[in-house]
């Protein structure tokens, strides 16, 4: 007897069974401009790396307990005596590092392809705001072990907060729950990184596929000139570009699993608010901006440092030129060129601040600002006649 005609039978005489099927089916085949390629999967390997993100938080929250007595003994017993919870834990932290990188590669196409140009303009603005909340659940997340690193980069990271004008103290302590980073402040992440951030992102995620679907992948042709799609050299959803999406989502999970096993998540020394540990830093996505503020004053260096992100919110109400090729855009194409190399460079040199490194035999110490400096020998002692 077969089940999915009655159950759609009764279905149809409560709603309306056919509109749904009728919008499944047009999303299911609707035609992709001819170009689409590899590098247009890393939007929805973003979801399924977000979605990696809700599973193993769920099952990470099973045994973690939020709280500064418990918070990384939970963890260690996590990683030690739960069955595979060191795969859990493994792939939750690469795959915060991995949605980064794959929102951050996502967006960096759509610039250079034009594809946040009218009418897409929304689109854009929710895409920077995902890439926001994506950082956002990293930073709530990186105190959670309660470990030495993440407790002291969270202080700095709070300080910093604190020098924002006129409302710098109210966030600095709206954060913290009182003046230094307490069970108040764990407390605090824990809820904004397992209930707040979760709903917010899911939300904006939701507007995000919804207006991609109804606009359509975005074309080379200029804005107003766009043609409909030739059914005879289109990419259909489906199953061409799933199944290639599919593959890609494979190889995903098995770099995932292979990191986790080589590279696993390291655990440290459990917080002290007396002993501060050389070389604290932030994760490698807050590298650039931490160099950067080393540069200026501390306000000044907040200001700078927040002109990235509001010109990148604003950037498709700036460009206006009807061009979307990156060849015809030479201005705009140079603008994100100069911003890539500078957020790599302020990240390398942020990598290697501070630190002690040995170069073609020589050693040297990098300072605060990345210049390095030649370290001397120590003189061997005099033998003793």
């Amino acid at each position: 007897m077969k089940v999915y005609p009655r159950l759609r039978a009764w279905l149809a005489e409560r709603y309306d069974v056919g509109a749904v099927e009728q919008f499944v089916e047009h999303q299911a085949h609707k035609p992709l401009p001819p170009q689409t390629g590899f590098w247009h999967t890393f939007g929805s390997l973003s979801l399924y790396l977000f979605l990696n993100q809700v599973v193993t938080g769920i099952l990470l929250m099973i045994y973690y307990r939020p709280t500064t007595n418990t918070a990384f003994e939970s963890i260690r017993f996590i990683m030690t005596k739960a069955h595979f919870g060191w795969l859990i834990r493994g792939l939750h932290a690469w795959g915060a590092t991995l949605m980064v990188l794959c929102v951050l590669i996502h967006m960096v196409r759509t610039f250079f392809m034009g594809a946040y140009k009218k009418p897409r303009e929304l689109t854009w603005v929710l895409g920077v705001l995902i890439f926001g909340c994506t950082i956002t659940f990293g930073f709530t997340g990186y105190l959670l072990p309660w470990n030495q690193l993440s407790y002291w980069a969270t202080t700095v990271g709070t300080e910093i907060t604190g020098a924002i004008p006129y409302v710098g103290e109210y966030m600095k302590l709206l954060l913290r729950g009182g003046e230094g980073v307490t069970g108040e402040t764990l407390a605090r992440f824990y809820v904004a990184h397992v209930v707040v951030l979760p709903w917010v992102l899911t939300g904006i995620i939701a507007v995000h596929l919804f207006l991609m679907r109804v606009q359509g992948l975005s074309t080379m042709e200029r804005v107003g000139e766009e043609k409909p799609i030739d059914p005879q050299k289109a990419i259909p959803f489906f199953p061409h570009h799933v199944l290639k999406e599919g593959v890609i989502f494979c190889a995903l999970i098995g770099v995932m699993v292979t990191l986790a096993v080589v590279w696993p998540a390291e655990l440290g020394e459990k917080a002290d608010p007396f002993v501060t540990p050389e070389g604290i830093k932030p994760e490698w996505y807050f590298l650039s901006t931490y160099q950067l503020l080393k540069y200026f004053p501390k306000l000044l260096g907040i200001l700078v440092s927040m002109v990235p992100p509001v010109l990148l919110l604003i950037w498709p109400f700036i460009d206006r030129s009807p061009e979307r090729h990156p060849k015809k855009r030479p201005v705009a194409v140079g603008i994100g060129i100069a911003g890539l190399v500078l957020a790599i460079v302020f990240g390398i040199v942020g990598h290697f601040s501070e630190s002690h490194v040995t170069f073609n035999g020589k050693h040297y110490f990098i300072d605060i600002k990345g210049a390095p400096h030649l370290e001397q020998p120590a003189a061997s002692p005099e033998k003793a006649p």
